[in-house]
């Protein structure tokens, strides 16, 4: 389908975009369905990043249109304070039970950046609500994303994201990141090297004094900064040194949540279950915004505390569990589990891996990382243009039908998880044959 009466481009500020470049050559989609999206100019395009890390059904599934629309018109909106409505609570229960055990507590929000600015606040408050308010310290990682409000990009490690906005959060520290090219380079899977890297949370501590840190806050896979494996052993040590310490440990499985490693959230997939977990993205496919975060009983138990009328957590949203969002995702969570979706990234991640480290020994290709069905290839830098290799590849995939992701000079993947063996194998020849192309 080709649009002929296309709008200005002049008044709309895009987000995480080189807007002069792309209005220059705009890149416009206007149809999507399964695998594919439709170009303006009729093109059909292949989804190798699921949208945005978020379409994990594939585009325009059936039930989950049909949930919204009905939704839309049997009641647009229901406030969300001191009043509520019947599929807020099914969702959360659904939710609830494909998260780790004991994470039995969902907090809607309506976006990755908002279920981070959730936590933590949730994290905060209820040391304070333990007596032990003097718990205000937050430890993120370098090359950690969570989402860009204040919050987020102050325990986030992603320098591009901070330099522009001042001294952001007192009170913050961070990791060393986990990436170690020289030992663990063309890893498939969890690399061997670096669970030490853990232990960089006891330096803090012996620094800070643990009784003054709140949270810890990490990715599981560091998605945004260029698919960062976790090492083996990493997380089960940094588990270890939060339960010694009372500290709170927080995933942030905004990318990873609902399915991209093969279970529905990381934690299963790497046995570690920590004390809250923020999601968003898949958990309405992408259709709806919305976010959620997921917490221990005890945490939750902390807030409700003193007499019954009184507001026990002085935070929310306007369109926290919006019914449109609600009835996204309890169609979203049934396609999911009517297709055995949330475990297929499993059964696809040989074949996957399989797919991407054929990319060793391209021009260019420096590293190939990946679990469950996400993916990075890293290139080398060009003198003086860091990125552009990346972007130049990410064009001419764009130009001969197949979308991926650039961060960096990374080229990231994470198609939907309706995805064939077939369309793995178009994606990493596309990708493969964009990468010789460009010097």
């Amino acid at each position: 389908m080709t649009t002929t009466n296309k709008p200005s481009l002049d008044a709309y500020w895009m987000p995480f975009t080189a807007n002069r470049q792309f209005k220059k050559a705009p890149r416009q989609f206007v149809r999507a369905s399964g695998m594919h999206y439709w170009t303006d100019d009729g093109r059909q395009v292949l989804d190798g990043v699921a949208g945005l890390w978020c379409v994990n059904a594939g585009h325009a599934r059936p039930k989950i249109v049909q949930a919204i629309a009905a939704q839309a018109q049997e009641m647009d909106y229901a406030p969300p304070f001191q009043m509520a409505h019947p599929k807020a609570f099914e969702l959360a229960e659904r939710v609830a039970a494909l998260a780790p055990a004991g994470l039995n507590k969902v907090f809607f929000t309506n976006s990755g950046s908002e279920s981070v600015e959730t936590a933590l606040k949730i994290a905060l408050a209820y040391h304070r609500a333990r007596g032990e308010g003097q718990r205000t310290r937050l430890i993120g990682r370098e090359r950690g994303y969570h989402g860009v409000n204040f919050g987020g990009i102050s325990v986030g490690g992603l320098v591009a994201n901070r330099k522009a906005f001042g001294p952001l959060l007192g009170g913050v520290d961070h990791l060393r990141h986990t990436h170690d090219a020289a030992r663990n380079v063309f890893s498939v899977g969890q690399p061997l090297h670096g669970a030490e890297l853990a232990d960089d949370l006891e330096r803090l501590c012996a620094l800070h004094d643990p009784s003054t840190i709140a949270a810890v806050i990490v990715e599981p896979v560091a998605g945004s900064t260029g698919v960062l494996v976790p090492p083996q052993g990493y997380l089960q040590r940094l588990r270890e040194i939060c339960t010694k310490h009372g500290i709170l440990l927080i995933f942030d499985e905004v990318i990873t949540g609902f399915g991209r490693t093969g279970n529905p959230f990381a934690a299963q997939t790497f046995g570690v279950t920590p004390d809250i977990i923020t999601a968003a993205k898949g958990l309405t496919n992408g259709c709806v915004p919305m976010g959620a975060v997921m917490v221990r009983q005890d945490i939750h138990d902390a807030f409700m505390q003193g007499p019954e009328h009184l507001i026990e957590f002085f935070h929310g949203y306007t369109y926290s569990a919006h019914p449109l969002a609600c009835a996204a995702g309890l169609a979203t969570l049934d396609t999911y589990a009517d297709e055995g979706l949330l475990t297929r990234a499993a059964e696809l991640e040989a074949y996957f891996a399989q797919g991407v480290h054929s990319l060793k020994g391209a021009p260019h290709v420096i590293d190939v990382r990946n679990i469950g069905l996400v993916g990075g290839i890293e290139l080398a830098s060009r003198e003086g243009a860091p990125g552009l290799r990346a972007f130049d590849v990410f064009l001419d995939c764009f130009a001969n039908g197949l979308l991926v992701r650039t961060t960096g000079d990374t080229v990231a993947l994470s198609p939907p998880l309706i995805i064939e063996r077939s369309q793995i194998d178009q994606i990493i020849e596309t990708l493969g044959a964009a990468i010789r192309r460009v010097a």
